[in-house]
């Protein structure tokens, strides 16, 4: 796995990671987009930004296909407000 989509996993187990405390999930991935921005800049948060998106469309793809449904039909359920 590259350092990016390292990053990107690590974020995303950390909002994941604490199932009663949203808080502490969000608070460990703002750390580590901090730490993307400190040490890469503007092109690592791209870059970061990024692999996150592919990897959603792809997770909603896969889904999507399971339950019979349009990906962009479920990716609008994810915004839902």
């Amino acid at each position: 796995m590259d350092y990016q989509r390292r990053l990107a996993h690590e974020a995303l187990t950390a909002v994941l990671s604490d199932d009663h405390n949203a808080q502490v999930g969000e608070a460990a991935l703002r750390g580590i987009v901090a730490r993307v921005a400190a040490v890469e800049g503007t092109e690592g948060l791209q870059r970061l930004t990024v692999d996150f998106a592919l990897k959603l469309a792809e997770l909603t793809e896969r889904i999507a296909t399971a339950d019979q449904l349009a990906a962009v039909d479920l990716a609008d359920l994810l915004f839902l407000d």
